[in-house]
């Protein structure tokens, strides 16, 4: 039986609760399976480019260090553009494992690393063809972007304290206390003896009251 490694990655932060990952995982479970596999690992690159080179995806790094170091050499991935969309940081880790004499297995693309002229022509396509498509869904997305800022004057990011209805009056209390003299610290206190809530439940901190009433937050 192969021992392989599953690496699994989501370019959005907002993906990382998604189904991304249950997808990823499954179709690498249902390989394993068929082709005497036990998967021993699984990382997962959480909100990370498929743009970047391996040394910047902190999954990828622990990834290697154990290729390096308890005898697994096999990587399992669902398809090449989990890999990478930038063809040129697909080819540039393929070559790094191969140089280490590790594989690299995708379920959707077989015989991923073979190195004759034709396979190596079609990864180079299938790398060209992610890379553009991630091209244009960061066209979509910015042009998406810019109409909503022309309509609304602001979209990205998280939207600022007292956005919501029902923050109006936590905010009315935050700039009363603040004219009163008191630091934001004191502010912060103050706050949660009153039980007025935060946005996410938590208590109040002198560094989120500061970063609200300074327009950071």
């Amino acid at each position: 039986m192969t021992k392989a490694h599953a690496y699994l990655r989501v370019s959005g932060k907002g993906q990382v609760e998604g189904d991304g990952f249950i997808r990823q995982l499954k179709a690498i479970r249902e390989y394993a399976a068929g082709h005497d596999t036990k998967i021993v690992n699984v990382y997962r690159e959480e909100g990370v480019s498929g743009t970047k080179e391996s040394a910047d995806r902190p999954a990828w790094s622990e990834l290697m260090t154990a290729l390096h170091s308890n005898g697994v050499r096999t990587v399992v991935i669902e398809r090449l553009d989990r890999l990478a969309r930038d063809l040129m940081v697909q080819e540039t880790i393929i070559a790094d494992l191969r140089k280490h004499g590790f594989e690299l297995v995708s379920v959707a693309e077989p015989d991923l690393m073979a190195n004759d002229p034709t396979r190596i022509l079609v990864r180079q396509m299938m790398g060209a063809v992610a890379q553009y498509e991630k091209s244009q869904i960061v066209l979509k997305l910015r042009g998406a972007r810019m109409r909503k800022r022309a309509k609304e004057g602001r979209c990205e990011g998280r939207k600022p304290y007292g956005f919501y209805e029902s923050e109006t009056s936590a905010l009315e209390r935050l700039r009363t206390l603040r004219a009163e003299g008191l630091g934001f610290d004191r502010i912060a206190a103050r706050l949660n003896e009153e039980g007025i809530p935060t946005r996410t439940g938590r208590p109040w901190y002198g560094v989120v009251v500061n970063r609200i009433l300074t327009g950071k937050r």
